[in-house]
């Protein structure tokens, strides 16, 4: 019994002895940790509650009849299968396109390769309202390739009018997505050792027996991470849909900012947004899990042992025919889009452009185009400072050199949790900023600081991922050398982290400026008439009948084009030197 005893005692003693450990390893990370938190709290769970609560008691009391009417009416069973298998469609596209441009890349040296992964990344960071209004320009009834069409065959009217078609948003999302498949089942492909396959051929396979049996097992976590993440981005996709749908195809995004903005009924959008949230939930979970298989050690092999030269007739053709399908499909409406904005209409050359700068109804309420790209600069020049200040707090907080104690454990507890922000839709977002934002103590809602906070929300996770790895990559000796050499805390941090991370810092920065210039879904809901953005304003333009609206948005939408690009070639820059 005393035996028994003791042994409880001392467990109980190491039971302190380790609550007080994650006490003191906590405690050195508060003061970082508190701001960052404080605004995780007030401008991501509370919104997020708010809306729970509206869809589950709007009057104050448990009222499920909000969520009846989804379950017992057609019209939302319709929207919701509507958004899952069109979700699916575009992940079996993409996957099929994407394969063959992933194994070229993965297992072929050549020139100009950098040049083409760049550029086939390019659509990933643009914003949806550009993505969908270069579709436009390429297919649309005043599109490039109905123009050229009907210029070919002598005909006046259009021969194409795919734009509020299926096709075009199916389309879309594989033009969006495609780089997700490239590059994660790439990376992985790259450094898969080619001496299985050779082995499986040498034992009697052919090549299709081979893949089927060796590689495809090998590669299937970063096929299903991308499949799946490509199935999240089309699920809870909305400019794409909003616009290239024309009205006829509805998706949940879709249709809580319906919900919200023009048939206003906030439970009902509450509770489609609920439904939305613990479905994308679910999925990330599924997500999480498939990336961790991919973290587990395997026999990896550099890319100068797997990868070929292309060096001969057979190989040049085998590229041709993997890489022309896909730069076909990324970059021709692109390229629609800048020609277009010069050609359309009446005018030609620079003439929409200029048009951006004027004020045709000489209206004291009429707000110049020009004023909306002020706005997008003031709006990301504020995200980029918050979003990096929070972000360098939560990477300094979290940063762990070791694998295992406390500190170890407060890294994996706050590491996801910021996180969070990243699987949730913006629209939803939106949302829970207009039922919880709008009454003292936050009453926020007429303020366009509100646009600055949504905006800074969705671009934390994307800094916090740039500077945290550069920060868990420095050498613990370097510290402590400059701590034996009489530094303090804040001299060590300046003189020794600091440089280091720098590089991390600024693609965080870019990437914060970047994703708030283009972010249209939260901004849609949430944004003032007087500080309109650049993607609301080419939503509006699009929207309006007449060949001047249409050009001025495609003009606005090739300025958008060329910062966002821009902004990802310094991001690839400063990755490549890092």
């Amino acid at each position: 019994m005393r035996g028994g005893g003791g042994q409880e005692a001392e467990g109980r003693k190491q039971g302190a002895g380790g609550r007080e450990g994650l006490v003191r390893a906590f405690l050195p990370s508060l003061p970082l940790v508190l701001l960052p938190l404080l605004f995780l709290l007030l401008f991501y769970f509370y919104p997020l509650l708010s809306v729970l609560a509206l869809s589950l008691a709007p009057a104050g009391h448990l009222d499920l009849d909000a969520l009846a009417r989804l379950v017992s009416t057609s019209t939302y069973i319709k929207i919701l299968w509507f958004t899952t298998w069109q979700a699916a469609l575009s992940t079996v596209l993409t996957v099929l396109l994407g394969l063959p441009g992933a194994y070229v890349f993965a297992r072929y040296r050549f020139p100009g390769k950098s040049l083409l992964q760049a550029l086939i990344t390019v659509p990933f960071v643009l914003p949806t309202v550009v993505v969908a209004a270069a579709f436009t320009a390429l297919l649309g009834s005043q599109g490039w390739l109905s123009a050229a069409l009907a210029g070919l065959l002598g005909m006046d009217r259009p021969l194409l009018g795919l734009w509020g078609g299926l096709a075009a948003i199916l389309v879309a999302h594989v033009f969006y997505n495609a780089v997700l498949v490239v590059r994660m089942v790439g990376t992985h492909w790259a450094n898969m050792d080619p001496a299985l396959v050779e082995a499986a051929r040498a034992l009697g396979a052919g090549r299709l027996r081979a893949f089927w049996e060796v590689t495809l097992p090998l590669l299937a976590p970063s096929l299903g991470a991308a499949a799946l993440l490509t199935f999240i981005f089309c699920f809870t996709s909305f400019g794409v849909v909003l616009i290239l749908g024309g009205g006829h195809y509805t998706t949940l995004e879709v249709e809580i900012y319906h919900r919200t903005v023009y048939l206003p009924n906030l439970p009902l959008a509450a509770t489609l947004a609920l439904v939305q949230v613990l479905l994308t939930s679910g999925m990330m979970v599924a997500y999480t899990r498939l990336q961790a298989r991919l973290a587990t050690p395997r026999e990896l092999r550099p890319r100068r042992i797997t990868q070929q030269r292309v060096c001969t007739p057979r190989r040049w053709a085998l590229l041709a025919v993997s890489l022309t399908p896909l730069l076909l499909l990324l970059l021709t409406p692109l390229a629609a889009l800048v020609e277009r904005s010069l050609t359309v209409g009446d005018g030609s050359g620079l003439a929409h452009y200029r048009a951006l700068f004027t004020n045709p109804r000489g209206s004291l309420f009429y707000v110049p185009p020009i004023d909306a790209v002020r706005n997008s600069v003031l709006f990301a020049l504020a995200t980029m400072v918050l979003a990096v200040t929070l972000g360098m707090m939560v990477a300094i907080a979290i940063a762990n050199r070791g694998t295992k104690g406390p500190r170890s454990y407060l890294a994996r507890l706050l590491d996801p949790l910021f996180m969070l922000p990243l699987g949730t839709s913006a629209v939803t977002l939106g949302l829970g900023y207009i039922v919880a934002l709008d009454k003292p103590p936050l009453n926020l809602r007429t303020s366009p600081v509100l646009v600055v906070l949504a905006h800074t929300l969705v671009a934390l996770p994307f800094v916090v991922r740039s500077v945290l790895p550069a920060l868990r990559s420095i050498p613990p000796h370097l510290r402590e050398a400059a701590t034996m050499l009489g530094a303090s805390p804040r001299q060590v941090w300046r003189e020794v982290d600091l440089p280091i991370v720098a590089r991390a810092v600024a693609v965080g920065a870019v990437f914060a400026f970047t994703i708030s210039m283009g972010e249209f879904g939260a901004t849609a809901l949430i944004y003032r008439p007087e500080f309109p953005t650049m993607p609301i304003a080419i939503y509006r333009f699009l929207g309006q009948p007449g060949v001047t609206n249409y050009g001025q948005a495609l003009a606005m939408s090739t300025l958008l084009m060329l910062v966002c690009t821009l902004g990802f070639l310094v991001i690839e820059r400063f990755r490549t030197e890092f």
